[in-house]
């Protein structure tokens, strides 16, 4: 029988590493850490760890975010910044333009579609 239950867990995992590219860092060296835990055809869920520093990030999808720990500022294109730290969740829609800087190592668990 199928199983239809993903809990997002580092456990059985393993990691990705990553940075932004080179033309969208502002500061600092960003390093993302992901753990892909479920991918599908149109979404994938997971956990992210990034490394302090600051980059322009452009989303074309719509992704749910809950911060696990740290703290990051997001400031879209022409708008305010906002600070998300732990306990904070909130959803990135398709067309965001601006910037992510994680101001401590900052951990989020997400859903992303696409």
């Amino acid at each position: 029988m199928p199983d239809h239950l993903v809990f997002l867990s580092q456990r059985d995992t393993a990691p990705e590493t990553s940075r932004p590219e080179a033309n969208r860092i502002i500061s600092g060296d960003p390093v993302f850490t992901t753990w892909n835990i479920e991918e599908t055809k149109d979404s994938c869920c997971g956990i992210w760890r990034c490394t302090p520093g600051k980059w322009r990030i452009f989303y074309e999808e719509w992704e749910y975010c809950r911060i696990v720990s740290g703290l990051s500022v997001l400031t879209e294109d022409g708008g305010a910044a906002r600070i998300v730290r732990a306990g904070d969740s909130f959803v990135i829609r398709p067309g965001f333009k601006g910037t992510w800087e994680v101001m401590e190592t900052t951990v989020k668990d997400y859903v992303i579609r696409t």
